[in-house]
C-alpha cells in the first residue's frame, strides 16, 4: 500500500484523516492505525475511493513487486 499517496488524496480533497474516518464509519484511531499497519478492509478500501474519488485505486492499495 502506498500511504504517502493515500495521505496525498486526502489533501487533494480538502479533508482531513478525522474528516475521512468520519466519512469511512471508522474512529480516527482506527484509520490511524490501518494506515500504519498499511491494513485497511476490501470495504474500508471501497469506501474510501468512492469518498475521495480515487481514478486509479490500484496504484494506492496493490503493492508493486
Amino acid at each position: 500500500m502506498n500511504v504517502n499517496a493515500l495521505k496525498a488524496e486526502i489533501v487533494r480533497n480538502g479533508y482531513t484523516m478525522a474528516q475521512v474516518a468520519k466519512l469511512i464509519g471508522i474512529s480516527e484511531t482506527t484509520m490511524s492505525r490501518r494506515l500504519k499497519k498499511q491494513d485497511f478492509g476490501l470495504d474500508e478500501a471501497q469506501r474510501l475511493i468512492d469518498v475521495l474519488h480515487i481514478q486509479n485505486p490500484g496504484e494506492i492499495f496493490l503493492p508493486k513487486n
